[in-house]
């Protein structure tokens, strides 16, 4: 279901109303400089102060906000839509080892997954998806529309897994759908899960010679074997 509620309106807006609009932009635009400040910073303490200071910005722009708990989407997920999410993922996963295929990716052999690093990877998949529709898909929604905002949240979620090939296409394909379903259902619960599992299937599909451990930004270009 579609939440336009929150958009600013296209008449020409009020002084309040371009103040609120312009702290949306700058929590943004402050937010994703954090998160690409530590993609793009080597293993280290500088990289841990980046994160943590992303993560600090996070938490206090979304307890500040005025959403409620089922605009962030993390409150008891829809049967309905869980079931359509989860099946659609399903769906999805299946066709990633086929791409696989079609691109004929046989540089090596993949890298393996254990069950203790798969459970960590849906933990983060979770975290990854209240960080996309929560905080950024819904400060792009309240700025830009519902249907705009999940082009560019795609958008955004591909450009922080650059120079990776598979994560940087997979992630928008990936991002418009989560984006799409979010709209629809407003839920992150279903999400991370099929982010988490579709993660698996591409981390077990691909070989570890392209995909580097899954790394991003610098971890990638630094990535050796």
């Amino acid at each position: 279901m579609a939440c336009e509620s929150k958009s600013f309106p296209s008449a020409v807006p009020s002084r309040t109303e371009a103040v609120s609009a312009a702290t949306v932009w700058l929590q943004i635009a402050v937010t994703y400089a954090l998160i690409m400040a530590a993609v793009w910073t080597p293993d280290g303490p500088l990289k841990l102060a980046w994160m943590s200071l992303a993560a600090v910005c996070i938490l206090l722009f979304t307890a500040g906000g005025s959403y409620s708990i089922r605009e962030l989407g993390i409150a008891m997920p829809p049967a309905a839509g869980t079931v359509r999410v989860l099946a659609a993922g399903v769906l999805m996963a299946a066709v990633v080892p086929l791409a696989a295929r079609l691109l004929h990716e046989n540089l090596g052999p993949v890298r393996p997954l254990s069950w203790h690093g798969a459970g960590q990877y849906f933990v983060w998949a979770l975290l990854q998806q209240f960080i996309l529709q929560s905080f950024f898909y819904m400060r792009f929604e309240s700025l830009l529309g519902s249907r705009r905002a999940v082009v560019i949240t795609a958008a955004i979620f591909a450009t922080a897994h650059i120079p990776s090939p598979v994560l940087t296409w997979a992630t928008f394909v990936g991002g418009l759908f989560f984006c799409e379903m979010f709209r629809r259902y407003r839920n992150i619960c279903p999400l991370g899960a099929v982010h988490a599992l579709l993660g698996v299937m591409v981390a077990t599909s691909f070989s570890d010679a392209i995909l580097h451990h899954m790394h991003v930004g610098i971890g990638y270009l630094s990535f050796h074997p």
